[in-house]
C-alpha cells in the first residue's frame, strides 16, 4: 500500500519555460496523485487564454483544461478554479470572462489597464480555495520571460509573489534547448522572483535519460537549483486540449471500411474537444482542414464551434469551402454544424450590439432560420434525447427518439426560423422536466445542427449520429469519459516514477 501524504498542504505553482510546456498536464498529474493518496487537492489558474471553454455545474464558463485538472483532482470544477478567461475574437481584442461571466470585450492595451481589477477577482478566488482544500495547485500562463508583460502580471510572477507561492519551472525538451530555455528563463526574473522557484522539471524527453544527466548536473551547479525528475513523452493520452487543435493526432488503425470525417479550421475555432471522440474512434478516419487545403472526398464534414462567426465564415468562403459543401451535399454527403457552424447553415447572422464585430452577413443559407447575437451568453449542462428525425428522415418532427445525449451550451446567439421546427435534439429543463427543441434536421437529413457541445462523448449518441453520418448499423462505442480516466492513471503513474516527489513537496514547503 502506498504512504498517504495527506498531511500537505499549501500551495505550488508550475510555470512554464514557454507556451505548451505542459503546464496545464503536470498539474493535472500531479492532482491526481495526490488526491488518491488522500489530498484535498485543486487546480487553480489565475489567467487563462482559450477558446476552449467548459461549463461548470453553477452554470460558469471556466477554461477547458482547468475542468479536466479538476476531474482529475476528483473535484467538482467551479469557476475559482479559473476566475479569469479570455476568449480571443480577433488578434488584438478578447471577451473577458470573469468568475465564469462574460464581462466585456477588450483589445490589450484597455485589459492591460484593466489588469488591477481581474486581480482582484484572482485574489478572492485564491484564498476561497487556499480555505477549502489542503493544496492548491496553480498553473501559470505562457512563459514568466515575457519581461514586456511583467508590469501588472497577475498570470505569473505578479501572482506568486504576493502569496509567495513557491514555483517549479517546466521545460519541453523536445523542442531543443532545454537547457538554455531554463537557464535563460530564470536570468529574465527578478532576484526576488528568482528565490521563489523551487526547481526544475523536464518535459517530453525520448530517450536513455542517462545521457541527459551531464546536462542535470550541469543545470543544478550554474543555478543551485534542484531538478526534480524528467518525464518521459508520453504517446496516446486522451486528454483534453487547452486550446490549440492537435492536427498530427490521428485515430488508431483499424481493418474494414471507415467513416471519412472532415473538419474545417478556422482561425478562431472553439471547443474542438467536441471531436475527441471521433479522432479516438477507430471506425472513424478524421482529417483536419486547413488554411490553404481542399476538402477532401469524405462521408461527414464538421463545421465547428467559433468565437467570431462571421469573420471565420468569411474565412471558409476566402477558402472556397463553401462551393466545396456545396457539392459535398450534391453528392449525399453530410453536413454537422456545431454551435457556431450552426449559425452558419442559416441564412443570416446579425450582431447588432457590435459582440464579435457588429454588422450583418449572409449565411450558407441551407436552413430557413437567422441568429442575432445577444448580450447575455448561455452558459448550461444540458441532458437530453437525439429526434427522431437523426435516426429516421422520414420521422415526425415533433418526435424525440430514445437515444439520450449530455453536454453543454455556450452561445451568445439566438436563433430563429422555420427550420428550427425540425430539431436535431430535445433538451430537458431541469426545473420542470419538460422537453425543449434545440437545433434543426434538414428535410432530406443530410444536415444536423446544434448548439450542444460534447454530443459524441456519450456512447449512444456518438453511435446513433455516426450511423446517420454513413457508419453503418454495427458502429462500436468509445466511452470517452473511460479512456480520460485511464489517461490521468497513466499520466500520474509517469509523474510518480520519474519525479522526485518527497523532494518537490519539501522545496515547494507543502509539508
Amino acid at each position: 500500500m502506498k504512504k498517504t501524504v495527506s498531511s500537505l498542504s499549501g500551495a505550488l505553482m508550475v510555470q512554464g519555460t514557454t507556451s505548451d510546456a505542459g503546464k496545464s498536464t503536470l498539474v493535472a498529474g500531479l492532482a491526481r496523485v495526490l488526491a488518491r493518496q488522500g489530498v484535498r487537492v485543486a487546480p487553480f489558474k489565475p489567467q487563462n487564454m482559450a477558446l476552449n471553454s467548459a461549463v461548470t455545474a453553477d452554470g460558469g464558463e471556466i477554461g477547458r483544461a482547468q475542468a479536466l485538472q479538476a476531474l482529475a483532482a476528483r473535484v467538482v470544477p467551479t469557476v475559482d478554479m479559473n476566475p479569469v478567461l479570455l476568449k480571443p475574437s480577433s488578434d488584438v481584442g478578447a471577451q473577458v470572462i470573469i468568475h465564469g461571466q462574460a464581462r466585456t470585450d477588450m483589445d490589450a492595451r484597455a485589459y492591460h489597464a484593466y489588469k488591477p481589477i481581474a486581480f482582484e477577482a484572482v485574489r478572492a478566488s485564491f484564498e476561497r480555495l487556499r480555505a477549502a482544500y489542503d493544496v492548491v495547485l496553480v498553473e501559470g500562463a505562457g512563459s514568466p520571460a515575457e519581461i514586456n508583460l511583467r508590469d501588472r502580471d497577475i498570470a505569473n510572477m505578479g501572482f506568486a509573489l504576493p502569496y509567495r507561492v513557491p514555483v517549479a519551472l517546466v521545460a519541453d525538451i523536445d523542442r531543443g534547448g532545454v537547457f538554455a530555455h531554463l537557464t535563460g528563463t530564470l536570468a529574465c526574473l527578478a532576484p526576488e522572483e528568482q528565490a521563489l522557484v523551487c526547481g526544475f522539471i523536464i518535459n517530453r524527453f525520448r530517450g536513455d535519460v542517462g545521457l541527459l544527466m551531464p546536462g542535470v548536473d550541469w543545470l543544478s551547479e550554474r543555478t543551485h537549483k534542484p531538478t526534480f525528475g524528467v518525464l518521459p513523452y508520453l504517446h496516446g493520452l486522451h486528454l483534453d486540449a487547452e486550446d490549440a487543435v492537435d492536427i498530427a493526432q490521428t485515430a488508431p488503425a483499424a481493418g474494414g471500411p471507415r467513416l471519412r470525417v472532415a473538419v474545417l479550421v478556422w482561425p478562431r475555432i472553439s471547443n474542438h474537444t467536441d471531436l475527441d471522440a471521433l479522432r479516438a474512434h477507430p471506425q472513424v478516419d478524421l482529417h483536419y482542414v486547413g488554411p490553404g487545403q481542399a476538402v477532401p472526398a469524405c462521408d461527414l464534414v464538421i463545421l465547428p464551434g467559433s468565437k467570431a462567426v462571421q469573420a471565420d465564415l468569411r474565412f471558409l468562403r476566402e477558402q472556397g469551402w463553401d462551393g466545396a459543401l456545396a457539392r459535398h451535399l450534391r453528392y449525399g454527403g453530410k453536413v454537422l454544424g456545431l454551435c457556431g457552424g450552426m449559425q452558419m447553415l442559416g441564412q443570416a447572422l446579425h450582431d447588432p450590439l457590435g459582440l464579435e464585430g457588429g454588422g450583418s452577413s449572409a449565411g450558407l443559407g441551407w436552413l430557413a432560420f437567422e441568429t442575432t447575437l445577444a448580450a447575455h451568453k448561455q452558459l448550461r449542462q444540458v441532458q437530453g434525447v437525439l429526434a427522431a428525425a437523426v435516426l429516421d428522415a422520414r420521422a415526425p418532427t415533433e418526435a424525440p427518439s430514445a437515444v439520450a445525449l449530455q453536454g453543454y451550451e455556450i452561445h451568445m446567439g439566438v436563433s430563429h426560423g422555420p427550420a428550427l421546427q425540425r430539431p436535431a435534439v430535445w433538451l430537458r429543463d431541469e426545473a420542470s422536466g419538460a422537453l425543449r427543441p434545440d437545433g434543426a434536421v434538414s428535410d432530406d437529413g443530410q444536415i444536423l445542427a446544434t448548439y450542444v457541445h460534447g454530443l459524441f462523448d456519450h456512447p449512444e449518441a456518438q453511435a446513433a449520429l455516426l450511423r446517420w453520418a454513413g457508419a453503418g448499423a454495427t458502429v462500436s462505442r468509445i466511452d470517452l469519459g473511460a479512456l480520460r480516466e485511464a489517461s490521468l492513471e497513466r499520466l500520474a503513474d509517469s509523474v510518480e516514477a520519474a519525479l522526485d516527489l518527497p523532494a518537490l513537496w519539501r522545496q515547494a514547503g507543502l509539508g
